[in-house]
């Protein structure tokens, strides 16, 4: 071959390669950005729980369903549409996603009526999707050596929303009408989706097959059985009818569809490749540490609003404790990059039994300093810390274990995991404050052996993570040498191999 003709053949190869786009850089912010609004939109009522009933003439539990809804729809369609977004586009999804969390800030923000305001509220919660998208985005677009670090970036704004939301919410709540903080939502939303339009491509890659329908409606049917029984069994009673029929009526559902998810041929859920110790184990400690992370946000600031008359209780404002939590969220963005390094070095599954030890170690400051504020900042701060460790590598880890064309699926059920473990948090939380009591300066209030409680209770929920990722398989870290679009040492088999 003549030099001058492989000369031209190497330039004309070069040039046909296309260039990065420009804006290729500004995808994992813009998908973290998208990340920690949906977050924040899930503990955006929480200040306004306690003036709901007089603000809208309605009654204390018809205001408590504003948090009930969000996460009955966001457990639902987060399996769901990390589904249709490997069959269809996860772009496509991403885009819907966002789209539904403007149109129920807007229906929020322009009412005044309870049943509304929970219309409103299903939407916002069907929008956690975004997360595990965001994250099957990340893995399909970015070199391997970038996807680990923004893998962890954007599993950790669920924490960091969560922790950011609540003093801002109650800043508004304090200082505004409090339709402002859903009009500030749609705002939010609507720049989500302008930024996802200019920034983000769609994805390649596709799971073939047909959507599966049946198992969609069972799936949905068994979720909202299971999390309407812990999230109302309080209020109804645990051995009440409804609460009983409704735990026996999931569990039938859900030995139905697991027998038909078994034999068609394009399952909503893969369950052989759920049932591998890397995904269940997995899955399991996400149960776990989704229990252990929601604790920590719920008792804080309603612990430090306790007034003096308690014994322990420091009588501070809304704001101030929201603000407690701000310290925790901010650590959550400082250590995800730690956590990818972790999980670069040692392997996801040591970063993941680092955290459980950590939120342990947490929980049992807080055990022995519940007195004074910075102290229980202090806590807070170091079990947001072990937080953000852990929700860094259950995306890595839950990848080890599927192919490529499941990502979003396969990260949807492990978001849902966490939302079940916050949903049964929940439940635990309100019947231990409810029931452990006493009267202080003429009121009824939770004793300090609630809360000390609760905080052990965490302690061993994070215990329990910790045994699962015990138990998870052995697996050396890889050197980035993957292909693009994979992570080292993560599975990429097309699903057509898989052996179904």
């Amino acid at each position: 071959m003549h030099p001058l003709f492989g000369l031209w053949s190497s330039m004309t190869a070069v040039t046909a390669t296309p260039a990065p786009s420009p804006r290729a850089r500004f995808v994992v912010p813009v998908l973290a950005f998208c990340g920690v609004v949906v977050a924040v939109m899930q503990t955006l009522v929480v200040p306004l729980l306690p003036h709901v009933p007089e603000l809208t003439g309605s009654t204390p539990g018809a205001a408590g369903w504003l948090v009930t809804v969000t996460l009955l729809t966001g457990a639902v369609f987060t399996p769901v549409l990390g589904r249709v977004g490997d069959m269809y586009g996860k772009r496509r999804v991403l885009l819907a996603s966002l789209g539904v969390l403007t149109a129920g800030s807007v229906l929020c923000a322009a009412t005044s009526d309870i049943g509304v305001l929970i219309a409103g509220r299903a939407l916002q919660g069907a929008a956690l999707a975004v997360i595990p998208l965001g994250i099957s985005i990340i893995r399909d677009e970015l070199p391997p050596a970038r996807v680990l670090p923004s893998i962890a970036l954007m599993s950790s704004t669920l924490g960091i929303g969560a922790a950011v939301g609540l003093p801002v919410a109650a800043l508004v709540v304090e200082n505004f009408d409090w339709h402002t903080m859903f009009w500030a939502s749609a705002a939010l939303g609507l720049l989500d989706l302008l930024l996802v339009l200019w920034v983000v491509p769609e994805s390649p890659v596709r799971t073939p097959g047909r959507f599966d329908v049946l198992g969609t409606l069972g799936l949905t049917a068994a979720l909202v059985g299971l999390l309407l029984a812990i999230t109302q069994g309080a209020d109804w009673g645990w051995t009440s009818a409804p609460t009983l029929g409704l735990l026996a009526g999931s569990l039938v559902v859900a030995l139905v569809w697991g027998r038909y998810e078994l034999r068609t041929e394009s399952p909503m859920v893969d369950l052989r490749v759920s049932a591998r110790p890397t995904v269940l184990l997995t899955n399991l400690a996400a149960l776990f540490i989704g229990f252990a992370f929601y604790a920590n946000s719920l008792v804080t600031a309603q612990m430090v609003q306790e007034p003096e008359a308690t014994g322990y209780g420091l009588g501070a404002s809304i704001v101030v404790s929201g603000l407690c939590l701000l310290p925790g969220g901010l650590s959550m963005v400082a250590l995800s990059p730690v956590s990818a390094k972790i999980s670069a070095k040692y392997g996801p599954r040591t970063a993941l039994a680092l955290a459980a030890c950590v939120m342990v170690v947490g929980y049992l400051v807080r055990f022995f300093t519940s007195h004074s504020l910075w102290l229980i900042v202090a806590g807070a701060t170091v079990v947001s810390a072990g937080t953000a460790i852990a929700y860094s590598a259950l995306p890595a880890l839950v990848m080890q274990g599927v192919p490529v064309s499941e990502t979003g699926a396969a990260n949807g059920i492990n978001t849902l995991m966490r939302s079940v473990g916050q949903a049964c948090c929940s439940a635990v939380v309100t019947a231990v404050l409810a029931n452990v009591t006493f009267v202080a300066a003429g009121r009824t209030a939770p004793t300090l052996h609630a809360y000390l409680l609760i905080f052990l209770i965490a302690a061993g929920a994070a215990l329990a993570a910790l045994v699962a990722t015990a138990f998870l398989p052995a697996r050396r870290p890889e050197r980035a040498t993957a292909a693009p679009g994979t992570v080292a040492g993560t599975t990429s088999v097309p699903a057509a191999q898989e052996g179904r």
